[in-house]
């Protein structure tokens, strides 16, 4: 009697046990997860591309003489700023000491002959061949002396120098390269869809991995006519004023252009999450007390608020905080905090 009334009661408890688990695993699914949300609103964004590029020179002249020739003096060293007519280089003068008296030795004949042709003492063809000659070798001394001393046709700066004084020049490499850098220009290709919204004189914003964030203002110069139809894309070219030559030619560049004003849904970044192992962007928007999952393009990012493409409407709900426990369908509740 006393086993039977102990196994009763061994029963009981283990029922009376069993029911407490299942209430509790009752309440704990009732618990729903705590968001906060924000409504999804349409604001008026400014329609930003980027586009990159090389910095280069506004001018580039090589100086080097017409025809090869020895060097007698370079005056000049890589760095060094020149300015425009300055004398660089200066070549052997042998031949323009030959040259010279060629000139002048023709000269003499043609006057000579000039003075008896108006009194009737010689021909027009000799007086015409003794002009003739005098004529070839001044040309040839102008030129000979334009290319023994060598001077720049622009203010900037050596950048290279290929020569030493004494070296003989040949046509394989200039003696000299001089660069404009005040200003720079730099080049670079933009996709054909904002052929119609790039005008010349617009401002632009550039900038260089050199300087980090210092932003350097451009306008654009020159909008290239045509469209490559490789790359869908044509040219502009973009001046950059430099006048404290912190640009130089070969830097990579970046080219900021704000070209439009459009009306875009804009949501804080704090909504955004990224898909493990992926670049995929979402956002879980509420619906009738309900996390609904909701892949998301992104356009810009201005400060803490993000540029919505698609996957977001106007007026929609999306999760702020929160987000840990959520899965897609789960019931939610919303909090102010």
């Amino acid at each position: 009697m006393k086993r039977k009334i102990l196994s009763f009661c061994m029963l009981c408890l283990l029922a009376s046990c069993g029911g407490s688990k299942q209430n509790a695993q009752t309440e704990v699914s009732e618990v729903r997860p705590k968001v906060t949300v924000e409504t999804a609103a349409i604001e008026s964004v400014d329609q930003v591309n980027t586009f990159t590029g090389t910095i280069e020179a506004q001018v580039a002249n090589n100086i080097a003489p017409q025809s090869p020739m020895r060097i007698g003096k370079i005056y000049v060293e890589v760095g060094d700023h020149v300015r425009k007519g300055q004398l660089l280089v200066s070549m052997d003068t042998t031949n323009l000491a030959q040259a010279e008296v060629q000139m002048l030795n023709n000269r003499i004949e043609f006057e000579r002959a000039d003075e008896l042709y108006k009194v009737g003492g010689t021909s027009k063809s000799e007086w015409d061949a003794k002009k003739l000659a005098y004529q070839v070798s001044k040309s040839n001394y102008d030129n000979l002396k334009e290319n023994t001393s060598l001077q720049s046709p622009i203010s900037g700066v050596i950048t290279a120098r290929n020569y030493d004084n004494g070296d003989m020049y040949s046509a394989s490499n200039p003696i000299l390269t001089v660069e404009q850098i005040r200003p720079v220009k730099l080049i670079v290709n933009i996709s054909e869809v904002l052929f119609t919204k790039v005008k010349k004189g617009m401002e632009v914003e550039v900038t260089t991995d050199v300087y980090g964030d210092r932003k350097f203002t451009g306008r654009i110069s020159i909008v290239y006519p045509t469209i490559d139809p490789a790359t869908r894309t044509f040219p502009i070219e973009v001046r950059i004023d430099n006048a404290d030559e912190s640009i130089r030619p070969g830097m990579f560049a970046r080219v900021v252009l704000r070209h439009d004003t459009a009306r875009r849904v804009v949501i804080s970044d704090k909504a955004v999450l990224k898909l493990t192992g992926a670049g995929d962007r979402y956002v879980y928007i509420i619906d009738n007390g309900k996390a609904r999952y909701s892949k998301v393009e992104l356009g810009r990012r201005m400060g803490d608020r993000y540029e919505v493409l698609s996957g977001v409407e106007e007026g929609e709900k999306v999760v702020v905080t929160g987000h840990t426990r959520l899965n897609n369908g789960i019931e939610v509740e919303i909090t102010d905090k």
